[in-house]
């Protein structure tokens, strides 16, 4: 691809654009994306009309941009999350429905946390995860049990911070936030109280494919509830997950 006069290839340019979306952000104008990609208004406009023609993005009809149907379709191709998240689905049922709070999938992903998928009772308590939503690896129980078990480059460099604080209880100390991870391993699995949200408890373990860790199964507990029982069916789920993943595709 060619590159601006910045030094950005396209490549770079569309992916800025398309970064521009969040989980909280799913509908801008053009000239919004513009600002947020850090793109002239023309190349940006230019990018959004092209993406729009390809169906990578849409316009409502007061001419809002938001993430089209097509980027769905192709991101779900041959993807190694939707194999995943299909074997974990019937699993991560049982466990709600056992503990009838919420229930959550996430993989490592640039040195975050990333959701494929949460369940939740009506009835469940705080949780400010959504899918394809983002956590970082030391503030939540999914990501810790995520970096407990990454190639010790990812560790490293986490530990080397900054260790940004989510809540007053997230462990901020790379000597403490060490010793926990190796407790994790050890353990096989994690509960952080408070490290959210003070009223709230995770509690997660590790999803296994062929030995190698890929992916972390959590529940989101009230403050105050036992953790035992949800240790016990999440550890038996990711087992189910596990040999449901060894079939043949």
């Amino acid at each position: 691809m060619a590159n601006s006069r910045s030094g950005d290839s396209m490549t770079e340019r569309i992916v800025r654009v398309l970064d521009t979306f969040t989980t909280e952000r799913t509908i801008q104008t053009a000239t919004e994306i513009a600002e947020r990609a850090g793109l002239p208004a023309s190349t940006a406009h230019r990018i959004v009309g092209d993406l729009v023609a390809a169906g990578l993005l849409e316009r409502d009809e007061e001419m809002r941009i938001r993430l089209g149907m097509r980027l769905w379709e192709l991101a779900l191709r041959g993807s190694t999350a939707l194999r995943l998240r299909q074997a974990a689905l019937p699993h991560m049922e049982r466990v709600q429905a056992l503990i009838r709070e919420h229930t959550q999938l996430a993989v490592l992903e640039h040195e975050e946390a990333l959701f494929l998928e949460r369940l939740s009772h009506p009835d469940a308590g705080a949780n400010i995860t959504r899918v394809a939503g983002r956590l970082p690896l030391h503030a939540s129980s999914s990501g810790l049990v995520l970096l407990a078990h990454a190639d010790p480059e990812v560790r490293m460099h986490v530990l080397s911070g900054p260790l940004r604080a989510v809540s007053p209880e997230t462990v901020t100390d790379a000597e403490t936030l060490s010793a926990q991870l190796t407790s994790i391993r050890r353990r096989g699995y994690v509960v952080a109280p408070g490290s959210v949200e003070a009223v709230s408890t995770g509690v997660a373990v590790p999803v296994r494919d062929h030995g190698e860790v890929i992916a972390a199964l959590s529940v989101i507990l009230p403050r105050d509830t036992a953790p035992t029982p949800a240790i016990n069916a999440l550890i038996g789920a990711a087992r189910a997950i596990e040999q449901d993943l060894r079939q043949p595709r």
